[in-house]
């Protein structure tokens, strides 16, 4: 009896491991295509804001590479993306593998340090 329960206990914790171990389902690399197309012109080249724009509308673009923006769950930032944030406008048009697409650009952003 004792052995199931270890071998039970074994299991879950390993699937747990593994599903917190899981990247992102999107594409960075394709992800950069879509965020050059529907965000760059907002959030700059390489996601650090567009100073001009920010200042116009007054507002303080966090770098999409900060602790702040990483720290939120990919749930939070398909909310973002697609139903706005702020004073940002939703993105239209973007199929749900384009978002994770997205998503998994902003997450290298992360690594990367931009």
């Amino acid at each position: 009896m004792r052995n199931t329960w270890l071998y039970t206990a074994a299991l879950v914790l390993g699937a747990a491991s593994f599903a917190f171990a899981t990247p992102p389902p999107g594409s960075a690399k394709e992800g950069k295509a879509v965020f050059a197309q529907h965000c760059q012109m907002c959030h700059g080249d390489h996601g650090q804001g567009n100073p001009s724009l920010a200042k116009m509308m007054h507002v303080k673009m966090l770098p999409l590479g900060s602790k702040q923006v990483q720290a939120k769950s990919d749930a939070q930032l398909k909310k973002d993306i697609t139903q706005g944030y702020k004073k940002m406008s939703p993105i239209r048009g973007l199929s749900a593998k384009q978002v994770d697409d997205v998503i998994a650009y902003i997450r290298e952003l992360g690594k990367s340090g931009k």
